[in-house]
């Protein structure tokens, strides 16, 4: 007797089809990256969220937690799905 198959949404593949979708999500998210390191070294002093993690870690550490979760890891969630909606996959 054969098993059902489970396929999750995110590794359906849409052969020769670009998701636009997915791309669009990941452009959204490296401009939102990009954007958010923008302001960061224009205006430093306007992130609240900076100075408590700053007030929580140290200045060092709160600094690299910010910058880590709100520059580096949108642009690099964002390459990741442009890259994969440029190769089919859906992430919805």
């Amino acid at each position: 007797m054969e098993r059902p198959t489970v396929h999750l949404r995110m590794h359906l593949k849409q052969e020769g089809l670009m998701n636009k979708i997915t791309v669009g999500i990941g452009i959204a998210s490296v401009f939102l990256g990009v954007y958010s390191f923008y302001l960061r070294a224009t205006y430093n002093d306007k992130f609240s969220k900076l100075k408590r993690l700053q007030d929580r870690f140290g200045t060092s550490k709160g600094s690299i937690i910010h910058f880590v979760s709100y520059c580096i890891f949108p642009i690099v969630f964002g390459i990741g799905m442009i890259f994969a909606g440029m190769r089919g996959y859906s992430l919805f």
